[in-house]
C-alpha cells in the first residue's frame, strides 16, 4: 500500500499544517517507507497465536484489606486551612 502525495496534503490540511513543498515530498516517502516496514508483518505466519490484548499475562497486585486503626480526627483537623464540628469546612460551591 502506498500513500499519494495527495493523502500527504490532505493529513497536513485536516492537522492544520503548512509543509513546504520539500516537507510534502519529504514526508510522502517517510509514511510510504513505515506502511513498507508494516507490510512485512503481513508476512509473518500468525496462524498458531491466540489472539491477545497484551503481550504478557497482567496480574493485580494488591495487599491485602487489612482494618487497622485511623489517625485521630483532631490531629487530623490541625492541618485543615478550616475546620468545623469535626469535618474540614470548605467554600461552598453552587
Amino acid at each position: 500500500m502506498k500513500i499519494s502525495r495527495s493523502e500527504v496534503e490532505h493529513a497536513a490540511l485536516l492537522a492544520r499544517l503548512q509543509l513546504t513543498e520539500e516537507e510534502m515530498n519529504q514526508y510522502t516517502e517517510q509514511l510510504n517507507s513505515i506502511l513498507e516496514h508494516a507490510a512485512m508483518l503481513d508476512q509473518i505466519d500468525t496462524g498458531n497465536v491466540s489472539p491477545t490484548a497484551h503481550a504478557v499475562q497482567l496480574y493485580n497486585v494488591l495487599r491485602d484489606d487489612v482494618a487497622q486503626p485511623s489517625l485521630d480526627q483532631e490531629k487530623v483537623l490541625q492541618n485543615a486551612p478550616a475546620a468545623e464540628q469535626g469535618f474540614f469546612r470548605v467554600p461552598r460551591i453552587v
